[in-house]
């Protein structure tokens, strides 16, 4: 994920900072921990940004929680009937276990997404906190 550290791609996928990419937003980085999958930092130690802007500002990931879940769906599908050979029904409970074990990623995911679409990367910050 090196590679991509700088861009979107690299906050979106760890779960770091979306200003300086200096830490991970959520106070437990194992996501199936349930009952502290949402617990998330105050601020960034490293540049100070502030994740919960305002209150009830993660609402919005839930819009973006449903378009992941849909991915994650047709996937699933593709995958299960066209290349698996699954009927129907079988395909349905594929998608209906893959979205149950995925959940805890699912619900990251669009946090990580939303935040990202009001915060960007600031190489100044990332400089000061390195």
């Amino acid at each position: 994920m090196e590679l991509f550290k700088g861009s979107k791609v690299y906050s979106i996928f760890t779960g770091y900072c979306p200003v300086c990419h200096g830490e991970s937003m959520y106070k437990e980085s194992n996501p199936y921990k349930l009952g502290k999958v949402f617990e998330m930092e105050e601020r960034c130690s490293h540049c100070q940004t502030k994740y919960k802007m305002e209150p009830s500002f993660f609402f919005g990931a839930m819009y973006v929680s449903y378009a992941v879940g849909i991915a994650f769906s047709t996937a699933t599908f593709i995958i299960a009937h066209y290349f698996l050979g699954a009927g129907l029904m079988a395909s349905f409970l594929a998608i209906v276990a893959v979205l149950i074990l995925f959940m805890p990623i699912i619900m990251r995911l669009s946090r990580n997404i939303w935040i990202n679409m009001f915060l960007n990367y600031n190489e100044d910050a990332a400089s000061k906190s390195s």
